[in-house]
């Protein structure tokens, strides 16, 4: 397991390559998404501990995606059995990076929750709508500038973490190290990522509100198709990425 450093123009191609990778088994990777996200949202339905296991999963998960990328490029088939892939490689270090993932979830709410009284964390969890006096007092703003600095960490932590658990035998802390380490030896790729991504959401919207004044239906009507196409071209892109830092030869 060695990480490599890539070009920055590398970055930009990540997301060509997850397209490239969608278009291999659309239907496979839409039912893979519907799939993940039924689950998701029953087991957050339950009380107390819903929101809680649903974080602990979502590192399993994420190998799940990585295997169904991986597929695709080989030539595979894109069937749902492999959005479980990391349920079964190393489980017991799947859910030790699942339960490291929400605390430091929660402790990034925790502190974004010193600047708005709580505000943000309450939308985030339970879906109430901040008071206009967050809003105008620019807590909330505050709030949502610090939970994505903090974040900004974690999101380096667990970038690469659960593949190197499943598929290079990592325990979850030296997952954790190597993750961090690649991803900040490729930051100019990482940022060109960044980049590509937002020139996406740019183009994405203005498509968006544009058929949404054609066809005369509010914006948000749709968002969820748009969003249903692009979460797996994302988790495509992440598998891209991967390959790249890190050999393309896994367990």
């Amino acid at each position: 397991m060695q990480a490599r450093i890539v070009g920055t123009a590398r970055g930009v191609r990540w997301l060509g390559e997850g397209w490239q990778l969608f278009r291999v088994a659309p239907l496979g990777w839409l039912a893979l998404v519907f799939a993940y996200w039924l689950i998701i949202t029953v087991v957050s339905l339950v009380p107390y501990a819903g929101l809680a296991a649903a974080a602990v999963m979502v590192p399993a998960f994420s190998v799940g995606f990585m295997a169904a990328a991986r597929a695709a490029e080989r030539g595979a088939r894109v069937e749902l059995g492999l959005l479980f892939d990391g349920f079964r490689q190393a489980p017991a270090p799947q859910i030790a990076l699942g339960v490291a993932y929400f605390l430091c979830l929660v402790a990034v709410l925790a502190a974004s929750s010193l600047a708005d009284g709580g505000a943000l964390a309450r939308m985030l969890v339970t879906g109430e709508r901040p008071d206009a006096q967050d809003i105008e007092s620019g807590g909330l703003g505050a709030a949502a500038t610090t939970a994505a600095l903090l974040y900004a960490p974690v999101m380096m932590a667990f970038w690469f973490a659960p593949p190197l658990a499943a598929w290079h035998s990592a325990p979850p802390a030296k997952a954790l190290f190597f993750s961090a380490a690649a991803f900040l030896m490729n930051w100019r790729a990482f940022a060109a990522y960044g980049a590509a991504c937002l020139a996406a959401t740019f183009v994405l919207s203005g498509a968006m509100l544009l058929a949404a004044a054609v066809l005369r239906v509010p914006p948000m009507a749709l968002l969820t198709p748009v969003l249903i196409v692009l979460l797996p071209l994302l988790f495509a892109s992440f598998y891209a990425s991967y390959r790249d830092v890190f050999s393309s030869e896994s367990q």
